[in-house]
């Protein structure tokens, strides 16, 4: 039986999450469809996790090709200062809050399609309670509800380490590097990944002396390089070439380390320390001139992750290093995004927002929605929405990317994907190679190399993969 407290709603998408990912849907469908939709979110703005990060977090991407399809993030400029130098700008935390408030007030409310309830609790089954009134709502969904809030990220700001401090132990978030009152004895960074890195060059571009910084590194890890990812002709030689010296590593390797040992000659991975072969891979990218920074950090302790931390002592999986009252200790140890179990994109009323595209959340989400808007079968839905799974480890990268490559030779078979991709800014790279001129012996070259070395690559990809676990989704995966 109903509650009759309950306020009754109706709208054709419930959309739960008004994070990157729920925006990114929202907002195809807004442009793509006639439906309504109603957005419930527990937090008071858009946006997501961007609302409690740290005050000096940007993307790790080029603005470019981030956010929603209908609205730029990203004026084209390049970084003229800084790390990412000559690059294309890296958006600011605070920059893409108001870009994500500006696109719900001024693109989604005022359309008339768009409902919007911050500060509510989603119970599951169309109904949600607000966090501040209490009044509770049940919602009659005529198509689908979406849950974009499955790829789970871990906020710094939130985040309860897996581990006791003592009482007398200076322990922060990196949030809170910037209240600082007064210089510690020394700072402890406990974390190896996107966060751990935006930690430590933090510090160094405040002039702490490397010495003075401990990195508490449980896994090394491999990163992108920063200047393959750029969208636009200027950078071709080096985003599409990129992708040339990747399949042409992968098609001349003996081994798994043969294949990561080429990757990094080729400059497509890197890695903090050549003496170390990393054991993790997140997809984090960074600069050449990153690295060289966070290569002054000469104290970095490699004895997995931490156990306790005592008033004297940092208790770890494989020994103890020594620390004071008097050090800072900073915890960038929370997972990020993560998916452990893939679930199919659609199933019956429910849509699961994941990637399909490696490492492209937004982009990921804007596909799904215009697959949902232009195919009605469910079965050719998910055959057109493969998920990508989220790398954790190293050779994980393997997985990532062959799964990639399926989704990209699937979707190349029709016509109208081709066609979207090709306009939607969020896809970042299937115009810039579409726009290359037959005459172009530069170019074709590149193109050449690819197309040669793609199904050898994707061969000794799916050699690799099954030397070491199961085949991707219970299936070999095709080489067209």
């Amino acid at each position: 039986m109903r509650n009759p407290k309950n306020k009754i709603l109706e709208t054709d998408y419930l959309i739960v999450g008004s994070g990157a990912v729920g925006m990114s849907f929202a907002d195809v469908m807004l442009t793509e469809t006639n439906a309504s939709m109603i957005i419930v979110d527990r937090l008071s703005m858009p946006g997501g996790h961007w609302n409690m990060a740290y005050s000096f977090v940007t993307l790790h991407q080029p603005a470019l090709y981030y956010g929603v399809s209908s609205t730029e993030l990203s004026n084209g400029t390049k970084d003229e200062v800084g790390l990412n130098k000559g690059l294309y700008e890296l958006a600011s935390g605070a920059r893409i809050n108001a870009y994500f408030d500006e696109v719900m007030n001024h693109r989604f409310l005022p359309s008339g399609r768009v409902r919007y309830f911050p500060l509510c609790d989603y119970q599951g089954d169309g109904k949600f309670k607000s966090i501040i009134t209490g009044e509770c709502f049940e919602v009659r969904v005529n198509k689908k509800i979406v849950d974009a809030t499955y790829l789970k990220t871990s906020i710094p700001a939130t985040h309860t380490p897996g581990f006791h401090t003592a009482p007398d132990v200076k322990f922060v978030p990196i949030n809170d590097l910037i209240r600082l009152s007064e210089p510690p004895s020394g700072y402890v960074i406990i974390g190896a990944g996107k966060t751990g890195i935006d930690a430590c060059l933090w510090l160094l571009g405040h002039q702490v002396d490397p010495d003075n910084i401990t990195w508490i590194m449980p896994r090394d890890s491999w990163f992108f390089n920063r200047v393959n990812n750029q969208p636009t002709e200027d950078f071709f030689e080096f985003s599409i070439g990129s992708l040339a010296a990747q399949f042409e590593a992968i098609t001349a390797s003996t081994s798994i380390a043969d294949m990561f040992d080429r990757l990094e000659a080729a400059n497509v991975l890197m890695r903090l320390d050549k003496n170390v072969r990393p054991a993790m891979f997140h997809g984090a990218s960074i600069t050449p001139q990153e690295l060289e920074q966070l290569q002054r950090i000469k104290n970095i302790i490699r004895m997995g992750r931490v156990k306790n931390i005592e008033h004297d002592k940092i208790i770890l999986n494989k020994g103890s290093i020594p620390t004071s009252p008097q050090t800072i200790h900073v915890d960038c140890s929370a997972s990020g995004i993560s998916n452990s179990e893939i679930v199919p994109v659609f199933k019956k009323n429910t849509i699961t927002l994941q990637c399909v595209m490696a490492y492209q959340t937004v982009a990921s989400a804007a596909f799904i929605a215009h697959i949902e808007a232009e195919y009605p079968d469910e079965n050719k839905k998910n055959e057109l929405c493969a998920v990508v799974p989220l790398p954790n480890h190293d050779t994980d990268w393997m997985k990532t990317l062959a799964s990639n490559i399926r989704n990209k030779s699937v979707w190349n078979q029709y016509p109208d994907i081709r066609k979207w991709l090709y306009t939607n800014r969020l896809d970042g790279f299937s115009k810039l190679v579409a726009n290359v001129l037959e005459d172009d012996k530069e170019k074709q070259a590149i193109f050449k190399r690819m197309h040669e070395n793609i199904k050898p690559a994707m061969k000794k990809l799916q050699q690799y993969i099954s030397d070491i676990s199961e085949p991707i989704n219970g299936k070999l995966l095709p080489i067209e």
